[in-house]
């Protein structure tokens, strides 16, 4: 039987940067990932300057640059046959006035070089927790299986789930939720990108299709809304080269792109979700990350607020796991730290989802045959503080997260 001091269940961008932390605390933490790499395709790859800062913080900024990543700057909207800018990050506070889109493999391998040298870090991958260990009502560890097929059990003080909206050990533990209806599914596809094409971030919202375009350099990610639930029936209905065709109708400057997307095999679902756990922990064992709380994929803020729970924890439970006396009061005290920015964030999606994301999948709100720009958008663009408040919100959000000083490195 195998012991730690904090188990972390997922190897994603809230469970690797809490591993990292926690190592550099003095902290003996193993982390468990269920794949042998992380390498994902259309997973978040969004990080926002308030991550950017942290990693400036704990001394990875070089190693940062390094990595593939494109800056996006701003929003821009096809309106009647044009490209207005509506958003922009350029008025934003602190050294980072840009979202950077990175793949979300590079910056988990970068993480896990960084914690790599510390002596009370392990990584185990191939290896998926998959049930709580319970004794006298505690939970005192969890059960993993490998890619071989191998069992085992893991002791810890304190384990953490950071394996997603689908978390094995959510379940396990039995934690009561808040769940929101969401009007929409999303479908993943690249598109390759020429020099002469828009830069930034490109919603399309027309009476046939709704797309986020997000610049990748030599790709668009494009994430395409369809009604809740309806994806294995338009698979089964209609060809694939009908999202291209739909899409040329906004976009004529993908015309000579239209076979970009060959097969039904180069779309990816995602089943969107939207809720919170009441509480998030029970004696040894915390949640964080979508874990606690699935996040809609408006805004792309999912990962920056999985990190910035991430940090919370370090913070306020490294001197109790060197101690070995996690209580929980203890982990009450992360969960109340990190409600606010989550509830905030959650309160803003859903308020998108009822009057513009549902009234964009049924057709509704239509802004590609606008003979001028709407009303709404005018008033927006000409009050700076109505125009700066929803990057400041997207950018950054509210309550962000600062590097502890023993995880800090010049």
């Amino acid at each position: 039987m195998e012991r730690t001091t904090c188990l972390v269940a997922g190897g994603g961008p809230a469970g690797m940067m809490l591993g990292l932390l926690l190592a550099r605390g003095g902290v003996e933490v193993t982390v468990l990932e269920k794949h042998g790499d992380f390498l994902r395709d259309f997973r978040g790859d969004t990080v926002h300057p308030t991550t950017l800062e942290l990693l400036d913080e704990l001394g990875l900024r070089d190693e940062f640059a390094k990595l593939p990543h494109r800056r996006i700057n701003s929003i821009q909207l096809p309106i009647g046959g044009r490209m207005e800018t509506v958003a922009s990050f350029a008025d934003l506070p602190g050294r980072y006035k840009y979202v950077a889109m990175v793949p979300q493999w590079d910056l988990l391998e970068m993480l896990a070089r960084a914690a790599d040298p510390e002596p009370g870090f392990r990584l185990r991958m191939n290896t998926e927790a998959t049930d709580l260990i319970h004794e006298q009502g505690r939970v005192v560890g969890a059960r993993y299986r490998t890619k071989d097929g191998e069992t085992g059990e893991i002791r810890a003080d304190l384990t953490v789930a950071c394996d997603g909206r689908t978390s094995a050990l959510r379940a396990s533990a039995g934690l009561g939720s808040r769940r929101w209806a969401t009007p929409f599914d999303v479908w993943w596809f690249r598109i390759p990108r020429n020099d002469t094409d828009p830069a930034g971030i490109v919603p399309v919202l027309s009476a046939s299709r709704v797309v986020i375009m997000l610049d990748r350099g030599d790709y668009w990610q494009c994430a395409t809304l369809i009604a809740k639930g309806s994806d294995p029936a338009q698979r089964q209905s209609q060809p694939v080269d009908v999202i291209m065709r739909s899409l040329n109708d906004v976009v004529p400057w993908f015309a000579d792109r239209l076979d970009a997307v060959h097969s039904w095999d180069d779309v990816k679902l995602l089943d969107v979700k939207l809720d919170r756990l009441d509480r998030w922990y029970t004696d040894g064992l915390l949640c964080i990350g979508d874990a606690a709380h699935a996040m809609s994929p408006v805004g792309a803020v999912g990962i920056n607020l999985a990190v910035q729970d991430a940090v919370a924890a370090a913070r306020i439970l490294t001197p109790k796991l060197l101690s070995h006396s996690v209580t929980r009061s203890d982990l009450a005290r992360v969960q109340r730290r990190r409600t606010p920015p989550t509830v905030v964030t959650q309160t803003v999606q859903r308020i998108a989802h009822a009057q513009a994301i549902a009234p964009a999948v049924s057709g509704e709100l239509n802004l590609s045959n606008a003979r001028r720009t709407p009303r709404t958008l005018r008033v927006f663009r000409r009050i700076p503080l109505i125009r700066s408040l929803p990057p400041f919100l997207l950018a950054r959000g509210i309550l962000p997260e600062h590097a502890p000083d023993f995880a800090r490195r010049p």
